[in-house]
């Protein structure tokens, strides 16, 4: 039930944000968030990440949905029990149906943390979740996979 409650967290106050900048600012317009350090800016992202494959929304719908049929197989199956795999599952579900949202309903996804510290491209919140879930999902597969999950292989009769 935890896990439900945090998906829907995660994806709502995802669309909750997009929708205030899309009623609050222009496309283009920024407003201080942190000052020197993050602003807000409303920019609309016809493609992925850096804007890869833009104008292609159909096929990342299609890669979007497969993805997301995978970690829901996953979560539903139990194959993902421990509670890093199950959280990285999650985050990554509620932000990439929050961007599969904007895609499916506006052919765009709406972005808005622009970096001042550095050139990096503008992002929302829904890609915080995915990157942070990716992450969680790297620690929990590369050193709690193996020891809380995998099956163990039987060995076979007559094998020592």
């Amino acid at each position: 039930m935890l896990y439900i409650l945090l998906f829907f967290s995660f994806f709502v106050s995802d669309q909750w944000l997009k929708h205030w900048m899309v009623t609050t600012l222009e496309v283009g317009e920024s407003i201080p968030f942190i000052p020197h350090i993050l602003q807000l800016r409303r920019l609309h992202n016809y493609g992925a990440a850096w804007s890869s494959l833009s104008g292609k929304t159909a096929l990342l719908v299609a890669m979007t949905s497969v993805m997301l049929l995978i970690l829901a197989v996953l979560l539903f199956k139990k194959v993902v029990r421990h509670p890093l795999g199950v959280t990285a599952c999650v985050l990554i579900l509620g932000g990439g149906i929050g961007n599969m949202i904007d895609r499916v309903a506006l052919g765009y996804v709406v972005d808005m943390f622009d970096l001042l510290l550095f050139e990096y491209p503008v992002f929302n919140l829904a890609d915080c979740f995915v990157v942070v879930g990716a992450i969680l999902g790297s620690i929990y597969y590369l050193w709690l996979y193996e020891k809380y999950e995998a099956k163990k292989k039987e060995p076979q009769d007559g094998a020592e």
